[in-house]
C-alpha cells in the first residue's frame, strides 16, 4: 500500500461497510470500516465546518499534502501532541512512533517554539506530552511547567508508566510542575497480551504506576491498544479494574489497532476491530453495566472516528450511564464544529484530571459503609465529581482505510519538528514499505 491520493467509495454488505479503492500501481483494496449495529448511516452526525483564525500552510498540492494546518481543514485543535523525545525504554513489537534509542532530544528552545505554534493555531486547547517515552527526560517537570506558564491549563503525559511506579519522587516532581493527567498505556490485566504487544510482562509495573498516582491524587486514563485474537477479551476486565481503582482512574480510552509505524505486516479484516464491534464487546463483557445504548458519536472529530460515554459509580457498586445513544431524529440540524470542539476540550480537562475533593470521601458517598437512604444533594454532587468514569475509543486510520473527509475533521494534532500542526493519523501514516508523509 502506497501513499498516493486515489478515489475511494463505501460499499455496504449486510451490516458491514467496506472502503473500496483502486490504485493504478498496486491494484484493488477493500477494507472493512464498520461491522454491526448501530448502523453507520444513523451514527453519522453532520457538522458545520469551523473557520480557523490562523493557517500555517498554503494550499499547493491539496489535502493531505499541505498540513500545517491548511485552509482545507475543518476543525480546530482540541489536543496538541508534543513529542519531547523519540527515545523509549521499551521495544514494543507494535509502536506507531517506531520509537527506540534515538536522539538527541528536542531542546527547551524548540519545545517552547512548539508551544507558541500551538498558541497561534489552537489557543485554549489541551496539551499531551508524548514520544517515545517522555519520562526518559529528567527535565520533563520543567517542560510541564513551561506549558503551564504559557497558559495551557491541561497538560497530560502519555507514558508506559515504568518510571512512575519505580520512582515516586519523579512523579511528585511532575505533579508539582502542574501535571493534570496521566495517559497510561494499559493493554490487559494479565501478562499474555503485554508479551505479545510490548515484548515482555508489564502488568506489575502498570499496577505500581497506578498505586503511585493514587497516592499523589493524579488522574489516570487507561489506554488499551486492542487487537482481536490477542486482547479483545480484556475489554471487560480492564473496565472492571478501572472501577476498582476509581477515582484515580478517570477514564478508559480504547484504541483499536491500526497499521502504521512498527507493526509487522498488514491487518486482515478479521483483525480490524470496528467501533460498533468494540461497543458491543464492552456491553457483552461487562454484562450490560456499560450498555451499548450509552455511547454516542463525538461532538468534535468526524463521527466515524470515535465514541464516548460517561458513567457514574454508586457506593453500592452500581454503574449508572450518564449519556444515551445518539438519536439522529432529535438533532436534524448540523452543529457548528467549533461548539463541539470547545465542549470536548472542557470535558477532557474536567473528566480526565482527578478533582480536589471539597468534602471527605465518606461525606460524598465514596466510602463504605454508608447510611441507608438517599444521598443529600451535596453528597450526590461530590460523588459525581469524584466517581465519574469516561469510556471512549478512537479508531485511527492507516494507509488501508484513510478517508480525507475524516482527516479534515481531525482535532488531535501532532506538532511537527517544524512547528506545523498535523492530524495524528496523517503524521503517523505509513506505507507498506515504511514510507511516511510527515513523521521524520
Amino acid at each position: 500500500m502506497c501513499l498516493s491520493l486515489i478515489p475511494a467509495r463505501y460499499e455496504q454488505e449486510g451490516d458491514e461497510v467496506f472502503q473500496v479503492k483502486q490504485c493504478p500501481e498496486h491494484g484493488s483494496f477493500r477494507t472493512v470500516i464498520w461491522r454491526g449495529p448501530p448502523d453507520m448511516a444513523t451514527w453519522q452526525r453532520p457538522k458545520i465546518p469551523a473557520k480557523l483564525d490562523y493557517y500555517a500552510s498554503e494550499m499547493e498540492r491539496g489535502c493531505p499534502f499541505d498540513c500545517g494546518l491548511c485552509p482545507e481543514h475543518r476543525q480546530r485543535t482540541c489536543t496538541a501532541i508534543l513529542e519531547v523525545t523519540q527515545r523509549c525504554d521499551l521495544g514494543c513489537p507494535v509502536c506507531y512512533a517506531d520509537s527506540g534509542d534515538q536522539g538527541p532530544d528536542p531542546s527547551h528552545t524548540q519545545i517552547e517554539a512548539w508551544y507558541r505554534a500551538v498558541l497561534r493555531g489552537g489557543a485554549g486547547c489541551n496539551i499531551q506530552l508524548s514520544g517515545g517515552e517522555p519520562t526518559l527526560r529528567d527535565d520533563l517537570p520543567e517542560l510541564i511547567a513551561l506549558g503551564r506558564e504559557l497558559g495551557f491549563g491541561f497538560v497530560q503525559v502519555n507514558t508506559n508508566g515504568l518510571r512512575l511506579g519505580r520512582e515516586p519522587q519523579y512523579l511528585e516532581a511532575l505533579v508539582q510542575a502542574g501535571l493534570a493527567s496521566i495517559f497510561l498505556q494499559f493493554d490487559a490485566v494479565d501478562d499474555r497480551a503485554y508479551e505479545r504487544l510490548r515484548g515482555r510482562a508489564l502488568l506489575e509495573d502498570k499496577l505500581r504506576a497506578l498505586e503511585a498516582c493514587a497516592r499523589l491524587g493524579v488522574g489516570v486514563v487507561l489506554v488499551p491498544t486492542i487487537l482481536p485474537g490477542v486482547n479483545l477479551d480484556q475489554v471487560g476486565p480492564i473496565l472492571k479494574l478501572a472501577l476498582e481503582h476509581s477515582p484515580t482512574v478517570r477514564g478508559v480510552h480504547f484504541q483499536p489497532m491500526s497499521r502504521f509505524g512498527r507493526f509487522p505486516g498488514g491487518l486482515s479484516d478479521d483483525q480490524r476491530l470496528t467501533l460498533p464491534e468494540l461497543i458491543q464487546a464492552i456491553d457483552r463483557q461487562t454484562e450490560g453495566r456499560f450498555p451499548a445504548t450509552s455511547f454516542r458519536p463525538p461532538g468534535c472529530e468526524n463521527s466515524l472516528c470515535s465514541f464516548q460515554g460517561n458513567f457514574l459509580l454508586h457506593p453500592d457498586g452500581r454503574v449508572q450511564a450518564l449519556s444515551q445513544a445518539h438519536d439522529p431524529a432529535c438533532c436534524p440540524a448540523p452543529e457548528p464544529a467549533e461548539q463541539g470542539a470547545l465542549r470536548t476540550i472542557a470535558r477532557v480537562s474536567r473528566n480526565w484530571a482527578a478533582p480536589e475533593p471539597t468534602v471527605s470521601p465518606q461525606a460524598c458517598g465514596c466510602g463504605a459503609p454508608q447510611p441507608e437512604g438517599p444521598l443529600s444533594l451535596e453528597q450526590f454532587i461530590e460523588m459525581a465529581r469524584r466517581r465519574t468514569l469516561s469510556v471512549s475509543a478512537m479508531a485511527f486510520q492507516d494507509a488501508w482505510n484513510l478517508d480525507i473527509d475524516r482527516v479534515r475533521d481531525c482535532c488531535i494534532h501532532v506538532v511537527s519538528p517544524q512547528g506545523k500542526l498535523v492530524p495524528f493519523c496523517l503524521y503517523n501514516l505509513t506505507s507498506s514499505s515504511g514510507e511516511r508523509l510527515y513523521r521524520p
